[in-house]
C-alpha cells in the first residue's frame, strides 16, 4: 500500500488530472464539464502540469493562484479554476498521494461582482446605428430578447418559432469558437424568449441583406462561426467612436434588457427564466436595485386593498 502510494505521489498533475477527469460523472461535455476541461487544458496543464503531485503544497497553489491573477484571469474564472486544481489535488491526497493537504490555508480567490451598468434607449439606439451590422444585430439580441454574447453569437432563423417567440438552445463558445449548450443546461435543453417585433424585423433585414449560411445562422466568419475575437474587436471599434456611457460594456445591453423588463412590471421569476439565470436568487441579486420603488409601490398597492375591502 505505501509504494502505491508513494508511486502515485510520482505521477505529474497533468497524469492524475487525465485519470480524475473521467470520474467525474456528474459533468455534461459543455456547460459544468467544458469549463472544467478549459481550466484544465488552459490554465493548470500549462503552468503545473509537469510538477510531480509529491511536490504540490499550498505555497505552490498560492503561486498559482499569483500567476493567474498577473496574467488578468478574471476573478470568476480564477474561482472556476482553482475549484478544479483543488478538486484534483485533494482527490490525490485522499488517495496518498501527499503526506499533507496540498491546498490547506488556500483561500479561494474572492469573485467581486461587476457594477451592473444600464445604459439608456437613448445610448442603445445610438449604438444600434454606429456599429457595424454584425454587432449591431448582437446588440439588438441581447437588448431585445435577453441574450448572453455567446447566444447572440449563434444567431439563427431555425429559432424563430413563432412570431414574437424565439428558442435559445446554444452558443458559440468563447473557447471552442463553436456551437456548444448553454450554460446551466443539458444536452437538449433550450428556453424561450420574448421576440420584439423590432428584433424580428432586424433579423430579417439581416437575413435579406447577407443571408444565412446553410445552418441558418446568421453571423459568420472565416470559420463558419462568429467568434468571440471577432466580436471583441467590433465592440473596440464602436467604444472608440461611441465612448461607452458611464463604464457600460457590451455586457450592459443584456442588463438592459432587464431593467427594460423588470421597469415594466414583468415579474422576475419570468425574467429569470428568459436570461437563463440557474436561479432567481442570481436575478435577485444582479438587479434588485433596479427596482428601489418596489416596497413603497407595494405599499401603496396594499393599502389601496385594504382600504376597499374595508
Amino acid at each position: 500500500m505505501a509504494d502505491a502510494r508513494r508511486e502515485l505521489g510520482q505521477q505529474t498533475v497533468e497524469e492524475y488530472a487525465k485519470q480524475w477527469r473521467p470520474r467525474q460523472r456528474k459533468m455534461t461535455e459543455y456547460s459544468t464539464g467544458e469549463h472544467v476541461d478549459s481550466s484544465i487544458n488552459v490554465h493548470i496543464v500549462p503552468r503545473l502540469g509537469s510538477r510531480k503531485l509529491i511536490s504540490i503544497t499550498p505555497i505552490v497553489v498560492e503561486h498559482f493562484l499569483d500567476e493567474l491573477e498577473a496574467d488578468k484571469v478574471g476573478r470568476g474564472n480564477q474561482v472556476n479554476i482553482f475549484r478544479t486544481l483543488k478538486a484534483i489535488l485533494r482527490d490525490a491526497y485522499d488517495k496518498g498521494a501527499m503526506a499533507d493537504d496540498p491546498v490547506k490555508g488556500v483561500q479561494e480567490p474572492e469573485y467581486v461582482r461587476e457594477k451592473v451598468v444600464i445604459p439608456s434607449l437613448a445610448y442603445v439606439k445610438k449604438a444600434l446605428t454606429v456599429a457595424d451590422d454584425d454587432l449591431a444585430l448582437e446588440i439588438a439580441m441581447m437588448a431585445g430578447c435577453g441574450l448572453r454574447n455567446g447566444e447572440a453569437r449563434a444567431v439563427n432563423v431555425k429559432n424563430i418559432v413563432a412570431d414574437d417567440f424565439y428558442r435559445v438552445h446554444e452558443q458559440i463558445h468563447s473557447n471552442t469558437h463553436k456551437p456548444a449548450m448553454l450554460k446551466h443546461r443539458k444536452a437538449g435543453e433550450f428556453r424561450e424568449v420574448p421576440l420584439p417585433r423590432s428584433v424580428k424585423e432586424a433579423l430579417e433585414r439581416y437575413a435579406e441583406q447577407h443571408g444565412t449560411t446553410k445552418d441558418r445562422y446568421l453571423l459568420r466568419g472565416p470559420s463558419g462561426y462568429y467568434t468571440e475575437p471577432m466580436e471583441r474587436r467590433r465592440v473596440q471599434m464602436l467604444f472608440k467612436d461611441l465612448p461607452a456611457e458611464n463604464g457600460a460594456g457590451m455586457y450592459s445591453f443584456r442588463h438592459y434588457f432587464a431593467a427594460n423588463a423588470l421597469g415594466n412590471g414583468i415579474p422576475i421569476t419570468d425574467v429569470a427564466e428568459w436570461m437563463g439565470h440557474k436561479s432567481i436568487e442570481e436575478t435577485s441579486r444582479t438587479y434588485r436595485r433596479l427596482m428601489p420603488g418596489s416596497i413603497a409601490n407595494a405599499a401603496r398597492i396594499l393599502d389601496a386593498g385594504l382600504w376597499e375591502a374595508a
